[in-house]
């Protein structure tokens, strides 16, 4: 039974041996109430884990003993008072703090059970859904603790206990002048990289006796989904997101909400339609939205400006060539654009946009992260005006890519921006569920291009892909007030495979309209 592992190395931890004058004996009584029953183990910083009873309530609790005590106890102790303070499920209970000088010991819940540490040791990397159950408790847990000012400081897997009731339960905060809410939160995004690949990054939360990820010729920690199959793309970017500092991190209680949604998810085996992650601050909050990697939606920041602008967002498709020539469709209008209208002009749509002339060196493909990128040099059969050729997509064993990447796409460079109309979609087969979305650069035409790329562009309308049910399909929703350079034609599902088994379609043509 661990009850403590080994958390971060801290200041306190390099100051030298602890000395071990004072060293308690099983059947001592601590403070006339704690009796010692069984040493567990000793954590990083050289303290004693003890399993005692308490002969007043008749109850277990865990000793956590470090001897001097004194000024080298002093950090344990102050954060023992302060963690006494925050009654939360998700957090291990602190029952007593006391210095005999000679010796300090914090007395605290016992927790039947054992540390994600020793859980991955023993099984292996955990499956991505009790992945993030674990984490979403823990930031819960943190949740709860920020909310009182407090910074834990010590979140790490031997410090993640999971009981055998299934609780999750953080134990140990141990903060110092260098812990802050962001690197608690940083923490998070480490221990769900080491629940799926029983690795700690080190670099990016800490330094620690566990394995270092594994890295690039960079530096960089490789993804989850490089080191293990079957890691949803949402779950990868949202775990590599948390441990970049380049990427602003979100509020304990904006991570919970995502992380709760995903559990939720999990739990209905409905991975697929959990959609892009989106981070709300909470009214506690400030009122500025998380500034965090475009991929990010602001659900709330979306729905304010709904209400504000009073537009309805949407996307029509049509089946069949002859419903696509009657240009009946009324126009919807979205604000995803990039440029706007001159000062004073009042936008009005022709009635007739015309067709915009493309070619090959104004489109590429687009493979989401996980992709082999074997499709680069088919774009040009999607705008080469001939029906009989296509970009062929590979088969795959289930509709959302074999859960390999969250999709596949046609980016489309128009030179210079310019007012659109519509995007028109012609596949082999209806039942692709796919978007069109809209961006500012293209970051390149290479694995991490596409990565950044699917990050930064924004879908028109209200940002759900729909599921085409014919072959031809019309997609409008441009803002007539707005110009725009670089479109993307995204595909997230794919319809059964009409010549056999799998999943699989073919993009014959795509065209695009504007003024």
């Amino acid at each position: 039974m661990t009850q403590v592992g080994e958390g971060h190395e801290t200041a306190a931890d390099e100051a030298g041996p602890v000395l071990t004058f004072g060293a308690p004996t099983a059947g001592e009584i601590l403070a006339e109430r704690y009796q010692l029953e069984q040493h567990v183990n000793n954590d990083s910083a050289g303290r004693q884990v003890w399993r005692g009873i308490d002969v007043i309530l008749r109850r277990p609790v865990a000793v956590v003993l470090r001897h001097p005590g004194g000024a080298s106890a002093t950090e344990m102790l102050q954060a023992a008072v302060a963690a006494s303070r925050v009654i939360h499920p998700n957090l291990v209970g602190v029952y007593d703090a006391i210095d005999e000088q000679s010796r300090a010991y914090v007395v605290r819940e016992w927790v039947d059970g054992e540390s994600l540490r020793d859980l991955v040791a023993a099984e292996g990397p955990l499956d991505p859904a009790r992945a993030i159950a674990i984490a979403h408790s823990v930031a819960d847990a943190l949740t709860a603790v920020h909310a009182t000012g407090m910074v834990h400081g010590n979140v790490h897997p031997g410090t993640t206990l999971i009981a055998d009731d299934g609780r999750v339960v953080l134990a140990d905060a141990r903060a110092d002048s260098a812990d802050s809410v962001e690197s608690d939160i940083r923490a998070v995004g480490g221990l769900l990289y080491f629940a799926l690949t029983g690795h700690w990054p080190h670099t990016e939360v800490g330094r620690s006796a566990l394995p270092d990820a594994n890295r690039d010729s960079s530096g960089n920690p490789a993804a989850p989904r490089q080191v293990r199959a079957g890691v949803p793309a949402y779950l990868d970017d949202l775990t590599m997101d948390l441990l970049d500092r380049r990427v602003t991190a979100p509020a304990a209680d904006a991570l919970t909400a995502e992380l709760g949604r995903l559990d939720a998810a999990s739990e209905d085996e409905e991975y697929e339609d959990v959609g892009p992650l989106r981070f709300v601050q909470s009214s506690s909050s400030s009122a500025e939205p998380i500034k965090s990697t475009p991929k990010i939606l602001l659900g709330v920041g979306v729905l304010v400006l709904i209400a504000i602008v009073g537009l309805v967002f949407g996307i029509r498709e049509i089946t069949g060539s002859s419903d696509a020539d009657t240009g009946a469709n009324p126009q919807v209008t979205a604000g995803n654009g990039q440029g706007e209208a001159p000062a004073g002009d009042t936008p009005t749509a022709p009635a007739n946009p015309e067709k915009i002339a493309l070619t090959p060196d104004m489109v590429r493909i687009v493979d989401a992260p996980g992709g082999d990128r074997d499709d680069t040099g088919e774009a040009q059969y999607v705008v080469d005006g001939d029906p009989n050729t296509a970009w062929q997509l590979s088969r795959y064993n289930s509709a959302d890519f074999g859960k390999l990447k969250a999709g596949m796409g046609v980016l489309i460079n128009l030179g210079t921006p310019r007012a659109l109309a519509e995007v028109q979609v012609s596949t082999s087969a209806p039942g692709v569920t796919m978007d069109i979305r809209t961006g500012t650069s293209d970051p390149g035409d290479s694995s991490d291009g596409d990565k950044k790329l699917l990050k930064e562009f924004k879908p028109l309308g209200d940002g759900e892909a729909e599921k085409s049910t014919g072959t031809n399909s019309r997609y409008s929703g441009f803002e007539p007030d707005q110009k725009y350079q670089y479109v993307l034609v995204f595909l997230s599902k794919l319809p059964q495979n009409e010549d056999g088994p799998g999943y699989k379609v073919s993009v014959n043509e795509i065209e695009l309209y504007g003024y």
